[in-house]
């Protein structure tokens, strides 16, 4: 019997916030992380993705007591992402209530780290994120530091090595699809399964229901990470809250409510996805 497809939830943070760019740029204030967090989990969504942002700047992931808070209270995989260095990094991770860790920059510069934690803490544990930007000939090549560190790293050379490493999961953005709402790069990332039978998680462009349909009936990707299309309808939900005066003061909240609705992102919630997945022949857990 094949496996379900897994909806992940991203929450991109940035010191105490949640936020949202586009291309990983341009990040604006959504609110408190905690908040979403709880919201998707009780509308069944299958996994949660806490990246903090500015780790690969400040060298360091900030995100133990967040995470500590969140797994007393949510009961499904948790991963955590951004500056993990070290087998000390990934041990404070896990030992904080983290299920697996992603890794990114520290892949790249130093691939036997990832040899040696999937020896020390088993391949289930650790995912390797790879944000790919195409270039102009066609090919794509991975880039850290939330995609704006060139590498020269081409992408399917390098998932194939990574699978070849034992990873437990690749997480595959695309960057050029980012925050978009133009829908996911199916050929990017058909590429990347043609070569490698370790699970892919796709990340990047996901603007509507159908674009997740698209995805996993094209597609064999095992998971779809999704930010925009969920925060969006949350932001929605939560418009009476985000009116309260001590909210209010972030001052982002009237931007978001001015360009969500101008973009192309249709808002939806984990339920509502599900269901139109199953219609559409997806197997997905209710």
């Amino acid at each position: 019997m094949p496996h379900p497809i897994r909806l992940i939830a991203r929450l991109d943070i940035k010191g105490p916030n949640l936020v949202k760019g586009i291309h990983l740029e341009g990040l604006r204030v959504l609110g408190r992380p905690e908040e979403f967090a709880e919201y998707y989990y009780k509308q069944g969504i299958d996994e949660l993705f806490y990246m903090d942002v500015v780790a690969s700047l400040y060298e360091r992931n900030s995100l133990s007591h967040m995470i500590a808070d969140l797994a007393k209270k949510i009961f499904i995989p948790l991963t955590v992402g951004g500056g993990i260095r070290s087998l000390e990094d990934i041990h404070t991770a896990l030992r904080s209530g983290a299920d697996k860790v992603c890794i990114n920059t520290a892949a790249i510069k130093n691939p036997d780290l990832i040899k040696q934690a999937v020896k020390k803490f088993g391949s289930s544990t650790i995912v390797v994120a790879i944000e790919a930007i195409r270039q102009p000939e066609g090919h794509h090549l991975a880039y850290i530091d939330n995609g704006r560190e060139f590498t020269g790293v081409e992408v399917i050379s390098w998932a194939r090595t990574l699978s070849m490493l034992g990873v437990g999961e690749l997480i595959i953005t695309s960057v050029d699809h980012e925050g978009t709402g133009l829908g996911f790069d199916i050929n990017l990332l058909k590429s990347i399964t043609d070569v490698t039978e370790v699970p892919i998680i796709a990340h990047g462009g996901a603007g509507k229901a159908n674009d997740l349909i698209d995805l996993f009936t094209q597609s064999t990707v095992s998971a779809a990470a999704i930010a925009s299309i969920l925060h969006y309808h949350y932001l929605t939900e939560a418009r009476t809250k985000l009116a309260s005066p001590e909210e209010s003061k972030e001052g982002n909240y009237t931007f978001l409510r001015g360009s969500a609705s101008n973009s192309k992102i249709n808002p939806c919630d984990p339920a509502t996805i599900k269901t139109k997945l199953i219609d559409a022949g997806v197997f997905c857990r209710v």
